[in-house]
């Protein structure tokens, strides 16, 4: 008697006591499970999710919720974007991005921030901080004689004058 794919995948898993269905198969380097198909080799937590659910959305991936790479529980598993799977992750990213205040203590509120892009990746600094920094960058140059001030009360730099 012949079986069925989804016959033979539901017989390679473990439930845990935490609800996780657990590959008890072959594992690849980052963790995930793998299921031998007639068209090849297939993520078992995907192939999992369509047979519970059906295809996965185009433009999305799949989350674990429960963070377990080797559960395949379709109710463990949401479709979602790459960007919202790798801001629930523990990437170093995640962290950043989840981040309220500067490493001063200054809040990252809309009026305290400012977003920048350099190479072509956007990231934020702290608005107090920066006028922090030139405040002490201005006085150590006015202090060496650089800067002097002037009647409107702008910096100028000082130039001797030349002999012409």
């Amino acid at each position: 008697m012949l079986i069925t794919a989804a016959e033979r995948f539901y017989r390679k898993i473990c439930i845990t006591q935490t609800g996780c269905w657990e590959w008890t198969r072959y594992i690849q380097k980052a963790g995930y499970g793998v299921f031998r198909m007639p068209d090849g080799l297939k993520l078992a937590h995907r192939i999992s999710y369509e047979l519970s659910k059906g295809p996965i959305p185009v433009g999305l991936e799949l989350d674990h919720l429960c963070r377990n790479r080797k559960c395949v529980n379709p109710d463990h598993l949401e479709a979602v974007t790459h960007r919202e799977n790798v801001m629930r992750g523990d990437s170093f990213m995640a962290d950043r991005s989840r981040q309220t205040q500067c490493k001063s203590g200054h809040q990252f509120s809309q009026e305290n921030t400012i977003n920048r892009a350099r190479n072509g990746r956007t990231h934020r600094e702290c608005r107090e901080c920066g006028r922090i920094a030139q405040r002490a960058y201005k006085a150590r140059i006015k202090h060496q004689g650089i800067l002097s001030t002037n009647v409107s009360n702008e910096y100028c730099i000082d130039v001797p004058p030349t002999d012409e």
